[in-house]
């Protein structure tokens, strides 16, 4: 299999599908919400000229993605992977928002499990960018078994710099998580 950082993935309830440029509207109808952006780092995203910035980015980074979900259709939100460094062996995700009807229900652990099932077959560490006040993120990625490594000023694209924290988590570690924890879902 080769490795591709903008693969087609889906597992029984979402799919992550390639971001396109026709894909603006769908996303920023999710995007426009403002309490989406309430802990990012940028909290005016919702406004469709900084979000407008925001997607170009994505769509320059070639590994953005839809988040779908299958049994409606519609769009639950965005993330993306990115950075990947061949001698490190490592890659990030981040870039990750959705829809607030997809709050604590299980969306963001099911979607980054199936992102790491898939970066595992190719890299040995994953880690990632989440804002500084985003502890609603920081609580979400340490459920996963993630743990913070350092903080980084992160210069999004188009935007000032932002204190990130840098969370990682190496394969060896999720292999042992997902045949323990995962086994049985």
């Amino acid at each position: 299999m080769e490795f591709n950082i903008q693969p087609f993935l889906e597992n029984e309830t979402f799919m992550l599908q390639p971001l396109l440029e026709q894909d603006f509207k769908v996303l920023y109808n999710v995007a426009s919400d403002p309490k989406i952006w309430e802990q990012h780092p940028n909290k005016d995203r919702w406004k469709e000229d900084v979000f407008q910035n925001f997607f170009t980015g994505a769509i320059q980074s070639k590994g953005a993605f839809l988040i779908i979900d299958k049994a409606t259709g519609d769009v639950a939100g965005s993330t993306r992977i990115y950075d990947y460094d061949e001698t490190d062996n490592s890659i990030l995700i981040g870039y990750t928002f959705y829809a607030t009807r997809y709050w604590g229900k299980g969306i963001n652990s099911s979607v980054k499990k199936m992102m790491l099932d898939y970066l595992f077959q190719f890299v040995s560490k994953v880690s990632f960018h989440i804002g500084a006040s985003n502890i609603r993120s920081q609580i979400a990625i340490g459920r996963l078994g993630a743990q913070k490594v350092t903080e980084q000023e992160v210069t999004y694209f188009g935007e000032s710099p932002k204190l990130n924290f840098v969370y990682a988590i190496e394969s060896e570690e999720w292999n042992n998580r997902n045949n323990s924890k995962y086994k049985n879902e």
